[in-house]
């Protein structure tokens, strides 16, 4: 049988090192997962797999499964499922809240050096959306690249690009249409043949035909967005796929929602970082006090309201996002009496107010 060089997979000497340190056990890739079944490519082809009963007791929480783009060691199983032991220390990850869970999060994928943010020319545009993507890319130790797709359907893209200045800082951008191949020849570039790139952005953006294009094949089936432009899960479940120019690629199914407990703001929004610490105040808030560079910056036309509202908006969500339903409203509660001192402070407040009260 001929052995599959798990280099074309992406098995780079930083994994090769770690796995001969399970020497009884195969080390493969998982190329695509399904609750709690996974499917394995090793030098021996794919097999279907699923962790060990040691493996499930041992896990804390959902982040420590296998997800896409792992590597993994395992007891190959001719007759059965093969086992996994041991998931290989990641060098990147893209984690969201995981569905159904109050706060757990789970890992979308793992091990991209690359990840191209799609969004759509038409009416699927949002810069303020644009960033929360950039901030979870940053974050996910990744390199992002912004793809802007159906460029055909654009009359406007001077305008458009002249707003990407002010979001996506030190970010590539690719501009592509479905039509011609403009673009997508500089995206190839961004393709080495141990790299592993991913696709995220919203259902119906133009993620499937690029990938399409990449593959030289129909691989997935595309759907366009809808006219109400909420668009579709164009894909199911994510998977991970050798490219035949080399490089691999994983898709992971379009999000209506990202969380973003863990985007890297700093790196998102540089430009309100650096002018942050500028400001007279260290505890700035950059709404009302003197001496705030960020209101100057914005008075005098430098920085827009708008990034800041969005700012501040992720922000907001970032503290919210690991806390659970009645936390949340805790949180809030808090934030309402924030001038008492907190929601505990202010009921002993009412408390003492109401007994002075009385007759």
């Amino acid at each position: 049988m001929i052995k599959i060089d798990m280099k074309n997979y992406g098995l780079s000497e930083r994994f090769i090192s770690e796995s001969n340190l399970y020497e009884k056990y195969t080390v493969g890739r998982v190329t695509s997962q399904d609750k709690g079944l996974y499917k394995v490519v090793t030098e021996n082809g794919e097999k279907k797999a699923e962790v060990s009963g040691k493996f499930r007791y041992n896990s804390i929480n959902l982040t420590a499964y296998p997800a896409v783009g792992d590597f993994v060691m395992l007891d190959e199983n001719e007759s059965g499922n093969s086992i996994i032991h041991q998931v290989l220390t990641r060098k990147s990850v893209f984690i969201r809240k995981a569905a159904g869970t109050s706060k757990e999060s789970q890992v979308v994928a793992a091990n991209i050096d690359t990840i191209f943010i799609c969004m759509s020319l038409n009416n699927d545009f949002n810069l303020r959306r644009l960033e929360r993507y950039i901030g979870v890319a940053w974050d996910s130790g990744a390199t992002p690249v912004v793809v802007l797709t159906k460029a055909d359907l654009c009359h406007n893209l001077n305008d458009i690009m002249q707003k990407l200045e002010e979001v996506a800082l030190s970010v590539d951008i690719i501009v592509t249409s479905s039509m011609e191949k403009d673009g997508y020849s500089e995206l190839i570039k961004y393709i080495k043949s141990d790299n592993t790139i991913a696709f995220m952005g919203s259902s119906g953006v133009g993620k499937t035909t690029l990938i399409n294009k990449l593959m030289g094949d129909n691989i997935f089936e595309t759907q366009e967005i809808r006219d109400d432009d909420k668009g579709r899960h164009t894909t199911t479940k994510r998977e991970l796929i050798a490219l035949p120019m080399g490089g691999i690629v994983i898709d992971t199914p379009g999000m209506r929602e990202l969380g973003i407990e863990s985007a890297d703001l700093s790196r998102t929004f540089a430009d309100i970082d650096e002018l942050s610490k500028q400001c007279r105040f260290n505890d700035c808030s950059h709404k009302s006090e003197p001496g705030c560079a960020i209101r100057e910056a914005i008075n005098s036309g430098q920085l827009s309201e708008e990034r800041l509202s969005s700012y501040f908006k992720l922000q907001k969500e970032a503290k919210y996002n690991s806390l659970n339903s009645k936390q949340i409203e805790n949180k809030k509660l808090d934030e309402m009496f924030k001038d008492f001192g907190g929601m505990k402070n202010a009921k002993k407040y009412l408390k003492s107010k109401n007994k002075k009260n009385r007759p």
